[in-house]
């Protein structure tokens, strides 16, 4: 063969890669809503930047006639390529071939990538579109995935794991997900599930569809095993290239700075008015949030999953920082089980990335019920505890308003390791609320039963216990709150903080790992 011969040839393989499952099935992803594996490569990494890798790979399998059956690339497209300038990898699975199917070789070139950032130090991005395991290899595609979720868990809190449901996700294809730092689902034209709608009727007799049963919604506002819910493939892919700026390249290194022409030494003045005068009264933490960092962006996470709490990334004096709130808006910002994983693994994340934390505070405590004790609220909310206190990236607190009892130290108190704890002159700080201190403490009580007008008394206690103390001043005089600050200050001060504990280092006691509570 003529070396022109052997070049045509290659053009050819290249050519038939490139067309994936053929025309038709392409034209049946599209009707879909869906885009094809490689326009959504296409679309995640910079232009012309792409440099595939294993495109020629096949099965090798000889089970139910398979020896006659032809997947382009198996099913995956791999590579590498920059995002926004940065190197990354990625894999695609393709629906058009063989259904994305995950077979031996389909899986060992998804390992081959998670190998190859895990040694550079770089994230990989998985875009998920597949029917699950490919049943005529057998025990072949169980050990494909097995050795997927082993890597998965080498990778985590090295280099940041990013994943996409872009279409099904069935079975044990659903735990490489869960195990990556971040997943994003499309709606109304990606599921995930463990088992199916038809298994689950078969079994218990219950009837539901595969969007109600694992849809993006359902994932991002009830199970929570998803922190965004996007609109379309589009949209997906552009907010992962988003989320990409505000992570750093690996566990050694920082995330980049990115200029955001905001004036560190602004001013905030619209907060000095922001808060009512009747503690009772909500407002809403998310213009605290916009009005305090770089440009008012804020990229939020789990942003429809335990509400009463919110959690995402910002950028401060162009610095990446995580973000931690209570939302008085829902549920008075009480704490809770979902809140308390949300906020804890949230944590985790940011301090495995060298991202610091800012958290601000308006808690009346963790929510009562008996559904919240018998759901385990003990060890939930033990998680946020823990996570705090294993934390070693600067942490910065600013106690808006109400900061009550447990709930005090499980949002980032002094004791747990904060490095510096502001307050607003409209803090109350305190073991429990005025009326619940004035009910307990029996020197109130006395008072209160031997007066003439109960409820009169009863009122002057509670104002009483309100000026003396829920205010800030008494744990500033103990060295708990650093300085009490005026709102509109809220900014420089944080800034001022994060430059100064830029090069913070922290050791802890040298052990395997942890036993966080469960």
């Amino acid at each position: 063969m003529k070396v022109s011969e052997k070049l045509a040839l290659l053009k050819a393989k290249r050519e038939k890669a490139a067309a994936m499952g053929g025309r038709e099935r392409v034209g049946k992803q599209h009707e879909k809503g869906k885009l094809t594996a490689r326009e959504r490569i296409e679309l995640l990494f910079d232009e012309g930047t792409f440099r595939e890798l294993d495109t020629f790979v096949s099965h090798r399998s000889v089970n139910f006639g398979m020896e006659k059956v032809e997947i382009v690339s198996d099913g995956v497209i791999t590579g590498h390529g920059l995002i926004n300038g940065r190197p990354v990898f990625a894999f695609s699975q393709d629906f058009t071939s063989s259904g994305g199917s995950l077979g031996e070789m389909h899986a060992a070139k998804i390992c081959k990538v998670m190998d190859l950032a895990l040694k550079s130090g770089v994230p990989v991005v998985g875009l998920n579109d597949s029917g699950g395991a490919r049943v005529e290899e057998g025990v072949d595609a169980l050990k494909g995935y097995g050795e997927i979720f082993f890597r998965n868990s080498r990778a985590s809190g090295v280099i940041p794991q990013i994943s996409a449901i872009m279409g099904p996700c069935a079975g044990g294809a659903v735990y490489s997900p869960a195990m990556t730092d971040f997943v994003f689902m499309v709606k109304k034209t990606s599921h995930m599930f463990i088992t199916s709608p038809y298994v689950i009727k078969t079994v218990t007799g219950e009837e539901t569809t595969f969007e109600e049963l694992g849809g993006a919604m359902v994932h991002n506002s009830k199970s929570g095993n998803a922190h965004f819910a996007c609109e379309n493939d589009e949209d997906t892919i552009e907010r992962i290239r988003g989320l990409l700026d505000y992570l750093p390249d690996n566990n050694m290194s920082q995330a980049p700075r990115i200029e955001m022409q905001d004036d560190p030494a602004r001013l905030c003045p619209e907060l000095d008015v922001l808060i009512p005068d009747d503690p009772r009264v909500p407002y809403d933490m998310k213009a605290i949030i916009h009005e305090v960092v770089d440009a008012g962006e804020f990229y939020e996470v789990h942003e429809h999953f335990a509400e009463n709490c919110i959690v995402g990334f910002a950028r401060l004096n162009n610095r990446s920082v995580g973000i931690i709130a209570n939302q008085p808006m829902v549920s008075a910002g009480c704490l809770d089980i979902d809140a308390s994983d949300k906020i804890s693994r949230f944590i985790r994340t940011c301090d495995a990335f060298n991202i610091p934390i800012v958290t601000f505070v308006d808690v009346p405590g963790y929510l009562p019920g008996v559904h919240q004790e018998w759901g385990g609220i003990i060890r939930h909310g033990a998680k946020l505890l823990w996570s705090y206190s294993e934390a070693t990236v600067p942490k910065f607190t600013v106690v808006i308003r109400k900061d009550y009892g447990g709930a005090y130290l499980a949002m980032s108190a002094r004791q747990l390791g904060a490095d510096m704890v502001f307050a607003w002159p409209t803090a109350e700080i305190a073991v429990m609320g005025a009326k619940g201190a004035v009910e307990v403490l029996s020197g109130y009580r006395k008072e209160i039963r031997e007066a003439e007008d109960k409820e009169v008394k009863t009122r002057e206690k509670i104002a009483e216990y309100e000026e003396r103390f829920n205010v800030p001043y008494i744990a500033a005089q103990r060295g708990y709150i650093d300085e009490v600050i005026l709102p509109s200050e809220t900014r420089q001060r944080l800034i001022d903080g994060l430059e100064i504990m830029a090069t913070k280092t922290e050791a802890l006691p040298p052990k395997k790992h942890g036993n966080i509570p469960q």
